[in-house]
């Protein structure tokens, strides 16, 4: 029998992060191999576990952007540990600390699988949307003219993009991650003005979109083919936001396969992003 008390609660270091980030491959959330640096150079005060005897045994992600929007995520207890109330404190416990991070009156999301919703809406978090998985093989396809590879000279122009769908500037996130190695990046250009820009970073089964952001179906759809035409044979998959009808008739089209689902809940007022330019979520475990 633990004694919850016992429990030492303690920021992690970067060891521990990616300690988080191997069991979230084991639990199947198909983690890529470097996202742990990228999480780190987000927030690196931003994740906080549980250590028993001097053994991380549960933990999450409770990053803040610049003070003005927090993000929980990457909540894991080790199997063995499970239903004996730790996952509930160490919950609570993010929480508060997360709200005395960031700025009085500025909203934390979340993404719920949904087994535990019922118990983040006790927790003071309503859901805004619904987010699925799908997986389609890549595939060769001839690729629109408006499609070029993202260059180190339009990471402003993708900034501002990216701000307008997420709600703020993170640029300590979005540099990094478009940098990854293996990554395949695309951008849509029509002139010099950007319509929409997409990153495929390598996980551990495939390829996953994060995020696909886009002005309208047509620009979204070309995206999406580019990074399909960039996988070829691999499998390939996009969260996608189900209040975007674009982005369900895209993965109806082209017969992307349904892999889970969490939900986007907000703790206080929701950001005011661009709902119909995100064809592709981000991540789940940063937002």
């Amino acid at each position: 029998m633990i004694n919850l008390e016992d429990l030492e609660f303690r920021k992690l270091d970067l060891t521990g992060l990616k300690i988080l980030v191997e069991w979230a491959k084991n639990e199947g959330w198909n983690p890529g191999p470097h996202d742990a640096d990228v999480y780190w150079a987000t927030d690196s005060d931003g994740f906080y576990g549980y250590y028993l005897n001097s053994t991380l045994i549960a933990g999450g992600a409770i990053v803040s952007y610049n003070n003005e929007f927090g993000f929980m995520g990457l909540f894991i207890v080790k199997p063995e540990f499970r239903t004996k109330g730790i996952g509930r404190k160490l919950w609570h416990q993010r929480l508060n600390l997360l709200v005395n991070r960031i700025n009085n009156n500025a909203s934390i999301g979340m993404d719920g699988v949904v087994d535990m919703q019922d118990f983040y809406k006790k927790g003071g978090f309503e859901i805004v949307f619904k987010g699925k998985r799908y997986e389609k093989t890549g595939m060769e396809f001839n690729l629109d003219p408006h499609i070029f590879t993202i260059k180190e000279d339009d990471f402003d122009k993708v900034l501002n993009y990216d701000k307008q769908c997420f709600g703020f500037s993170r640029p300590q996130f979005l540099n990094p991650w478009i940098s990854l190695p293996d990554n395949k990046t695309f951008k849509y250009l029509e002139g010099n003005k950007l319509r929409g820009f997409v990153i495929a970073r390598k996980v551990s089964n495939g390829f996953k979109i994060g995020p696909l952001f886009a002005d309208n179906n047509k620009v979204a759809e070309e995206l999406y083919k580019a990074c399909l035409n960039s996988v070829i044979g691999k499998p390939l998959y996009i969260d996608i936001p189900m209040v975007n009808q674009g982005a369900i008739q895209i993965v109806k089209q082209f017969n992307a396969k349904y892999v889970f689902e969490c939900a986007r809940m907000y703790y206080g007022q929701p950001p005011k992003i661009n709902i119909d330019k995100i064809y592709g979520i981000t991540t789940f475990e940063l937002g």
